[in-house]
């Protein structure tokens, strides 16, 4: 609930302020897209925002606070491109060529956050087991939180992947609370969360890879074997490698595109829900308050879903992770 009613303050402040002319697209990707500051919401005509170092490599390492390039449009011979334009939303050159880019951005700083976050209680959480014999007490506190998901993710590696789980389990923890950390934080509508970074297609995209490495490079020979020469008859060896490798290839995409897709349904649904409030709006106060009333009832149930599904998404990436490492581990019989 505190998300939505959140959410119905920022856009109030910015949405309400242009009733005339809403676009509802613009504000929902304005949520959802990352970007060179850390928008909060408008306070009285003006916007509060964190804006987030810009680091350009063009000639040399260039940077800069992003505050003089979003408030003049134009800063030391960058801007950033505008709707149409190639590389929307990112810094470019006046010709509109693109420098590279390694600025802080604010899925960045949020990776960053989560990251340390995720070191943090895991560090907590050790610090526990060592100060206390678990085989005689109950673990407290962080721990105790903890416990649970470290056993069922580590249950998991031990049943998919077999005898040698252990040197998996600590890659599949990594990978499952960091997604689940992101996952909830980004459910928070003010800083330190609200970045929907799961729902960047970017960072699945690596997540996916370092499954895709980690079971291609630790495969054994009689994986390869399965890819490349299957036991099937002769004719059929050659059809089998392509569809085999084929195979191999595309699951990091269904990685990918499964935690990316769900996570930015779930920010887009619930923005589309407050969003009925001000379409509504310009209907009278009567459809006002039924579409406020409605709207904000939906969006706690979506919000109450996303949290489950956040904790589904990052169960699915890491479970369909230790399958494939599994998969890639098996010996010949």
């Amino acid at each position: 609930m505190k998300k939505v009613l959140a959410i119905i303050v920022m856009l109030m402040s910015s949405a309400l302020c242009r009733a005339d002319d809403l676009d509802i697209g613009e504000i929902i990707f304005e949520h959802v897209l990352d970007s060179y500051e850390w928008h909060i919401t408008e306070w009285r005509g003006h916007s509060v925002a964190i804006h987030l170092p810009v680091i350009l490599i063009d000639g040399g390492i260039k940077t800069f606070n992003s505050k003089h390039i979003l408030e003049t449009g134009e800063y030391e011979g960058y801007h950033i491109a505008v709707k149409g334009e190639a590389h929307e939303g990112k810094i470019v050159r006046a010709d509109g060529s693109k420098p590279f880019d390694i600025s802080i951005t604010k899925n960045v700083l949020q990776l960053m956050m989560n990251a340390l976050l995720l070191v943090l209680i895991v560090l907590l959480c050790a610090r526990w087991y060592r100060k206390h014999d678990a085989l005689k007490e109950h673990p407290t506190g962080i721990a105790a939180l903890m416990e649970p998901l470290i056993m069922m993710v580590h249950e998991m590696a031990k049943e998919n992947i077999g005898e040698d789980y252990r040197r998996y389990s600590p890659y599949l923890l990594t990978v499952f609370l960091f997604i689940l950390f992101s996952n909830f934080i980004g459910i928070i509508p003010i800083f330190p969360g609200g970045a929907n970074l799961t729902g960047n297609i970017a960072c699945t995209l690596v997540l996916a890879l370092f499954t895709f490495f980690t079971v291609n490079l630790t495969g054994t020979k009689h994986y390869y074997k399965e890819i490349f020469s299957p036991d099937v008859p002769g004719v059929l060896k050659p059809l089998m490698a392509v569809i085999e490798t084929f195979s191999a290839l595309v699951k990091p995409v269904s990685l990918t595109i499964r935690l990316f897709a769900n996570m930015l349904a779930g920010h887009i649904q619930i923005l589309c829900m407050v969003c009925i409030i001000f379409i509504m709006g310009k209907m009278g106060i009567a459809m006002t308050g039924g579409a406020t009333a409605i709207s904000v009832l939906f969006g706690i149930f979506l919000d109450v879903l996303e949290m489950l599904i956040s904790f589904i998404q990052a169960y699915i990436f890491t479970m369909l992770s230790s399958i494939y490492i599994g998969m890639a581990r098996q010996k010949a019989e």
